[in-house]
């Protein structure tokens, strides 16, 4: 695998190149279309906090005035035009928050030019409606004390404030939100990345020793052969039809496991024997496409081939229900096959076959789902894998 730093035109992403394909993650969206939304979002959002704040606003200072003052026409459009001068003032103050780039500012920073911004337009405000009220005559400013006067002022400077630390607010909540939602999309692509990584190394092993298999057949049997590749050629179908899977359905992989062992059985003859146990509960559920053939293949390849007499593998599936919990339940596969493993040398081991198995169950169902390796008997080995029943975690973007 290689990573591309040359980003497309039109788009600032990485590029994923794997056995030569171009793998784009593009947030799991088009780009271009959700910014455009979501800006068109914004401002509606915007737009309507503001109109209904400020109405808010002067509905209550309405109420107050109507409660304490004898009610007139002009103290009402006096507060109109106030609020009509809050929009428009915090409107520009929006404008220049964005272009001074403050939001990328530190907290420390941020406070104090807010709190000098939120004076300069309380005042300026105060300076417009101040001799907007004494050309109206709507309130005597002789029956006012100085201290009240300066009061209106800080009350204008506050409204400001109150203002900005609300869209702050708001602005560092979405931020907030984004980033988690962007930390999630970027977690499952790369989870989603590395199931196919896994499934591209998955099949060219799995080829490797089939065709090992039918070369040993062309010149000794080739009537064999001829079965040996219309059984390849199940096994080919069924790769290339869930290329594009994360999961498939467990009676199509019991299936392959099927033609896989009967390819298998030709090259060892009387060295092994199979069977195979499947409860029909679990025929349709899901799980990782090539998982049951892979464990399969390593009974073989490392317990069965290496005995003089070769030996036997068993596979049975059954669905356990839990009664305490209706909606609760899990798919137990067991693989057992003839052999012996060295505890010590397992824990160590970098195996392809098992790393692979832990490392796709964890993508897929996280702690929920099990594998477990280990000596049944002296002269047996089992494999177990217990998924839990509708319990991926991981969806792939292409689904």
């Amino acid at each position: 695998m290689q990573i591309n730093n040359l980003p497309r035109q039109g788009s600032a992403l990485p590029r994923l190149m794997l056995n030569g394909q171009d793998v784009i993650f593009n947030e799991a969206f088009h780009r271009e279309e959700a910014e455009t939304g979501l800006n068109m979002n914004r401002k509606k959002i915007y737009w309507l906090s503001q109109l209904s704040g400020w109405t808010l606003f002067l509905l209550f200072n309405l109420i107050i005035i109507a409660s304490f003052y004898e009610f007139s026409w002009k103290r009402a459009g006096l507060w109109i035009f106030l609020c009509a001068l809050g929009i428009l003032f915090t409107h520009l103050f929006r404008k220049k928050i964005k272009s001074w780039g403050w939001f990328d500012l530190p907290l420390k920073k941020i406070i104090p030019r807010v709190l000098i911004a939120s004076i300069i337009l309380g005042s300026l405000m105060f300076l417009i409606l101040f001799p907007v009220n004494l050309a109206a005559n709507i309130y005597e400013v002789s029956k006012f004390k100085p201290a009240q006067i300066v009061i209106a002022a800080i009350n204008l400077i506050s409204i400001i404030f109150l203002w900005s630390l609300i869209y702050f607010s708001f602005h560092f909540f979405e931020n907030y939100k984004r980033a988690e939602i962007e930390s999630y999309i970027w977690e499952a692509a790369v989870k989603d990345f590395e199931l196919k990584t896994l499934k591209s190394q998955l099949n060219p092993h799995f080829m490797f020793n089939a065709l090992n298999s039918i070369r040993a057949l062309i010149k000794e049997d080739p009537q064999s052969a001829q079965i040996a590749v219309t059984k390849l050629s199940n096994i080919l179908r069924y790769s290339l039809k869930i290329e594009r899977n994360e999961t498939v359905p467990l009676e199509e992989e019991i299936q392959t496991v099927e033609d896989y062992l009967a390819l298998e059985t030709i090259r060892f003859e009387e060295r092994l024997k199979y069977k195979i146990n499947m409860d029909p509960r679990s025929a349709k559920i899901e799980i990782p496409p090539m998982m049951v053939q892979t464990l399969v293949e390593n009974g073989i390849k490392h317990g069965i081939s290496k005995k003089t007499h070769g030996g036997e593998i068993s596979i049975c599936t059954k669905v356990i229900d839990f009664p305490a919990d209706k909606q609760v339940s899990q798919l137990h596969i067991e693989i057992e096959n003839s052999g012996q493993i060295d505890t010590e040398q397992l824990k160590h081991a970098k195996g392809f076959g098992i790393s692979n198995t832990k490392h796709r169950l964890n993508l897929l169902f996280g702690e929920r789902a099990i594998f477990s390796i280990k000596n049944r008997s002296k002269e047996k080995v089992l494999a177990e894998l217990i998924i839990p029943i509708g319990g991926k975690i991981n969806e792939s973007f292409n689904s």
